[in-house]
């Protein structure tokens, strides 16, 4: 008698490993289906960083042609104000001195 009962209990156990199987098949396949969602996700995410590096090196381009530019403008503006300075003082120096 005890025999059968073990043996029922067994067959209980087994059908709900069998029960395992199929819900560890499932798992899998959502875990499989996730990965390939975050694979994915990251391959979008390498692909916008790589697209935001290249606009920012666009912009760094334009700020340093735009940086030289003012520059060349500065020192072209410093000689222009410098030249009429030097120019202001000769005509005072003149008008002081050519009395």
């Amino acid at each position: 008698m005890p025999e059968v009962a073990l043996e029922a209990r067994v067959a209980k156990l087994e059908g709900r490993m069998d029960g395992f199987d199929a819900r560890f098949d499932s798992l899998e396949r959502r875990f499989d289906f996730l990965e390939r969602r975050f694979d994915s996700l990251e391959r979008r995410v390498g692909d916008l960083d790589a697209k935001v590096d290249r606009r920012f090196e666009a912009v760094d381009h334009r700020l340093d042609t735009l940086d030289a530019r003012l520059s060349r403008q500065f020192w072209w503006l410093l000689g222009t104000q410098l030249t009429v300075f030097v120019t202001v003082i000769g005509v005072l120096a003149g008008a002081l001195f050519g009395r």
